[in-house]
C-alpha cells in the first residue's frame, strides 16, 4: 500500500477495535466471529464489483456520501458493528479502489485473530494453520488447485469444506476457505503459513521456521528457542517441518533472514568450490 492506504488503513483498524474491545469469552468470541465473517462477505462484494469498489474509494465524492452509499448498501445486510467499521473505510482516502478488498481481508483477519483469542483457541489455531500448510506444501495437486485464481471459488470452497470441516476451529476454518478463495491468492501455502505467522504475532511471538531431517526432541525445541530468542531480543515460538532431504543440521527462517545450518547446503557448497 502506498502513504495514503496506509494512514486509511490505520484509521479503519482504530474502527475495528472500537467494535472488538471487550471481556474475553465465547459469547463474545461468536459475535466476533460473525463480524470476521461480514467483512469477509463485504471484502468478496468489492472483490467481484469494480465499480462498486471505485465508488467506494473516488476522492472526488465527499467523504461522508461515500460512507451513505456503503450504510445504503449494506444496512440490511450486515450488523451494526460491521456497518460502522465499512463506514469508517469507505470515508479514508484510499491509493486505488483495489485497496478496499485488502483493508477488508485485513480487517477481516484481524476480527477473526480477536475470535479465536476471546474463545481461548489463539494457540491451538496458529497450530491447525500450520499444520496444514504444511499438508498443502506436500501435495503438489491441492497447492495447485488451491492457488490457481482462475479456479471457481465454489469449487475450492467445496474441496476446503471437505478437507476442514469438523476437524479444525471454526476460526482456523474461516481463514483458510477466505484466503484460499479470494482471487488474488499466488501460493496457497503461503497465504495459510501468513495466517500462521499473524496468529503468532497475536500472541506476542515472532515465529521461526525449522526445516529438520528428523524431528526435534522437546529439550532441542527448548534450547533452540532460548538461542534463537537471544539472537533476535523477541519472545520467539517454533513451527517445525521434517523434511529428510536437509540430511542434517537446520534450515532457519525467521521473517526474511535465512539460517541454513543443513548438510545438503553445506554439500552444495563443496561442490561449486570443487567445481569453481
Amino acid at each position: 500500500m502506498h502513504a495514503s492506504s496506509r494512514a486509511a488503513m490505520e484509521e479503519s483498524r482504530a474502527s475495528l477495535l472500537e467494535h472488538t474491545a471487550g471481556a474475553r469469552s465465547r459469547t463474545r468470541g461468536d459475535a466476533l466471529l460473525t463480524l470476521a465473517d461480514e467483512l469477509y462477505a463485504v471484502a468478496h462484494v468489492l472483490d467481484g464489483q469494480p465499480s462498486l469498489r471505485r465508488a467506494l474509494s473516488d476522492a472526488s465524492v465527499r467523504p461522508e456520501d461515500r460512507a451513505g452509499l456503503a450504510r445504503r448498501l449494506l444496512s440490511t445486510q450486515v450488523g451494526a458493528d460491521t456497518l460502522a467499521v465499512v463506514e469508517t473505510v469507505a470515508r479514508q482516502r484510499w491509493s486505488r479502489p483495489l485497496d478496499l478488498v485488502e483493508a477488508m481481508e485485513t480487517l477481516a483477519i484481524e476480527a477473526a485473530l480477536d475470535a479465536a483469542d476471546s474463545r481461548g483457541e489463539l494457540d491451538s489455531v496458529e497450530d491447525e494453520l500450520f499444520r496444514f500448510s504444511r499438508i498443502v506444501s506436500a501435495d503438489a495437486d491441492l497447492a495447485r488447485i488451491l492457488g490457481n485464481r482462475s479456479a471457481p471459488r465454489e469449487g475450492k470452497t467445496a474441496l476446503l469444506d471437505r478437507l476442514l470441516a469438523g476437524k479444525v476451529s471454526p476460526v482456523t476454518e474461516r481463514l483458510v476457505r477466505n484466503a484460499l478463495t479470494s482471487s488474488h491468492v499466488h501460493n496457497a501455502e503461503n497465504e495459510v503459513e501468513r495466517l500462521s505467522t499473524a496468529a503468532a504475532r497475536r500472541r506476542g511471538q515472532s515465529v521461526a521456521h525449522v526445516v529438520s531431517a528428523v524431528p526435534l526432541t522437546a529439550v532441542q525445541e527448548q534450547r533452540l528457542t532460548a538461542t534463537l530468542e537471544r539472537l533476535y531480543g523477541r519472545t520467539m515460538g517454533l513451527q517445525v517441518q521434517v523434511d529428510p532431504d536437509v540430511l542434517g543440521g537446520l534450515v532457519i527462517r525467521v521473517d526474511d533472514e535465512v539460517i541454513d545450518g543443513s548438510i545438503a547446503h553445506r554439500l552444495e557448497q563443496a561442490g561449486r568450490r570443487l567445481a569453481g
